[in-house]
C-alpha cells in the first residue's frame, strides 16, 4: 500500500500562486508516474500534470495549465509538488495526488490516491 497526503491548498486571489505538496509513504515509492488531478464542483475529475518518478523526469500537462503549473519531485523526501502560478477562478477544485505503478501512460489509470486538498481562487 501507498499512502499519499496532500497539503498546501487554500484560498488565493486570481493571478496569485500556490504550491501543493504530496508526501508518499508505505510501499517503496517506485511508481512509474506521480500525478495531480482535480475535480471542480459538478465536473468529472480531470488530469492536471504528471511526472515520471525515475529516469527521465519527463513531465506532462493538460493544455489548460501548460506554462502556468510546474510539477516536480524530491525523491529523497518521497514528495511531489505542484507549483501553481497565474491561477484563475477556473482552477478552483479539489486537487488530488496519485501514484501509478503501470507503464501505460501518465494521464490515467492510477493505482493510489490521496484524500485531496481544496484550492479556491477568488476573482
Amino acid at each position: 500500500q501507498v499512502q499519499l497526503v496532500e497539503s498546501g491548498g487554500g484560498l488565493v486571489q486570481a493571478g496569485g500562486s500556490l504550491r501543493l505538496s504530496c508526501a508518499a509513504s508505505g510501499r517503496t515509492i517506485r511508481a512509474y508516474f506521480m500525478g495531480w488531478f482535480r475535480q471542480a464542483p459538478g465536473k468529472e475529475r480531470e488530469f492536471v500534470a504528471a511526472i515520471a518518478w525515475s529516469g527521465t523526469d519527463s513531465t506532462y500537462y493538460t493544455d489548460s495549465v501548460q506554462g502556468r503549473f510546474t510539477i516536480s519531485r524530491d525523491s529523497a523526501k518521497n514528495t511531489v509538488y505542484l507549483q501553481m502560478n497565474s491561477v484563475t477562478p477556473e482552477d478552483t477544485a479539489v486537487y488530488y495526488c496519485a501514484a501509478k505503478y503501470r507503464a501505460s501512460g501518465p494521464r490515467g489509470g492510477y493505482d493510489y490516491w490521496g484524500q485531496g486538498t481544496q484550492v479556491t481562487v477568488s476573482s
